[in-house]
C-alpha cells in the first residue's frame, strides 16, 4: 500500500508565519526603521494638514487641501515602506550573508522571501490606518465610502509593484550604509512630479507624460480620486490600474531575475 505524501503547503505556510514573526520583531527593534516607516509620513500629514487643512485648491475647483493631501501621503508611504525600506533590507541581507546562509537551511527560499514581503505589508497596513485615522477624524478628509473598493485594490496593486521593484533595486546597492543616498536619487525626482506635495495640473505636458508613465503618479491619482467628493462610483480608474499592473509585471520579472542570480551565486 502506497503511503500518501504529506502536503507541504501547510508546512510552508507555517514557515512563512514564523518568518513574518521574526521579521516583525527585527523591525520593531529598529527604532529608526519604525520611525521613517510610520511616524515620518504621519508627521508630514500632521504638519501640512494642520497648516492647510481648512484651505482649498483653486486649481482643483476648490477641492479641499486635506482631501488631496491625505491620499497623496498614503501613496508616499507605499513608496517609502515597500520600495525604499525593502531595497535597503534586501541589500543588507545580501551583504551580511543572510541570503546566502538561507540557501543552506531547510527553510525554503520562497518562504523566506514571502515572510519578508508579508512583514512589509503589515507595516504598510499600519501606516495607512494611521494616516486614515489622522486624515479623516482629525482633519476632516472625506470618507471614500463605496470608493474604498478602488482604494483597496489600488493599494494592493501598488504594494505588489513597489515591493517587487524594491527587491530588484537591492541589486544596485553595493553598500547598505550608503544605500539611502542612491534610493533618494531614484525616488525623489519621481516624488516631486507625482501629484503628492502639490497639484501638477499646470505643469508642462512632457512632465505630465513622464509622471503618468511611472508607477507613483497613477497610485496617487487613484487614491486622490477615492477621497475626492466630486467623484462617485467604486473609485476604480482603469488606465491608472493598468499602469500599476504593468509595473507589477516588470517588478516581478526583475525580482525573479535578481533572486535567481543570488541562488546561483550561493
Amino acid at each position: 500500500m502506497t503511503a500518501v505524501p504529506h502536503s507541504t503547503l501547510g508546512r510552508d505556510l507555517r514557515l512563512v508565519g514564523w518568518q513574518v514573526r521574526y521579521q516583525q520583531l527585527s523591525f520593531w527593534r529598529n527604532r529608526r526603521a519604525a520611525f521613517f516607516s510610520l511616524v515620518f509620513p504621519a508627521m508630514f500629514l500632521v504638519i501640512f494638514g494642520g497648516l492647510n487643512g481648512s484651505t482649498t485648491l483653486d486649481v482643483r475647483d476648490h477641492l479641499s487641501f486635506i482631501d488631496f493631501y491625505t491620499p497623496g501621503i498614503m501613496a508616499y508611504a507605499v513608496l517609502l515602506i515597500c520600495f525604499n525600506s525593502t531595497a535597503l533590507i534586501f541589500a543588507t541581507l545580501r551583504t551580511d550573508g543572510t541570503l546566502k546562509r538561507i540557501r543552506t537551511t531547510p527553510l525554503p527560499w520562497l518562504s523566506y522571501v514571502a515572510g519578508a514581503v508579508a512583514s512589509t505589508t503589515i507595516v504598510l497596513v499600519l501606516s495607512i490606518v494611521l494616516l486614515f485615522a489622522l486624515g479623516v477624524p482629525v482633519f476632516g478628509a472625506h470618507v471614500p465610502g463605496e470608493k474604498m473598493i478602488g482604494l483597496l485594490a489600488t493599494l494592493a496593486l501598488g504594494t505588489v509593484a513597489f515591493t517587487t521593484l524594491g527587491i530588484a533595486a537591492a541589486r544596485l546597492i553595493k553598500s547598505p550604509s550608503n544605500g539611502g543616498g542612491l534610493i533618494s536619487v531614484l525616488t525623489l525626482p519621481m516624488v516631486f512630479i507625482s501629484n503628492i506635495w502639490f497639484p501638477l495640473d499646470g505643469s508642462p505636458a512632457w512632465i505630465q507624460d513622464i509622471s503618468k508613465a511611472l508607477p507613483l503618479r497613477p497610485l496617487a491619482d487613484v487614491l486622490q480620486a477615492a477621497f475626492d467628493p466630486r467623484f462617485s462610483g467604486t473609485g476604480i480608474v482603469g488606465n491608472d490600474l493598468i499602469t500599476l499592473a504593468i509595473w507589477s509585471v516588470i517588478g516581478i520579472a526583475l525580482m525573479r531575475r535578481y533572486l535567481t542570480s543570488l541562488a546561483k551565486a550561493a
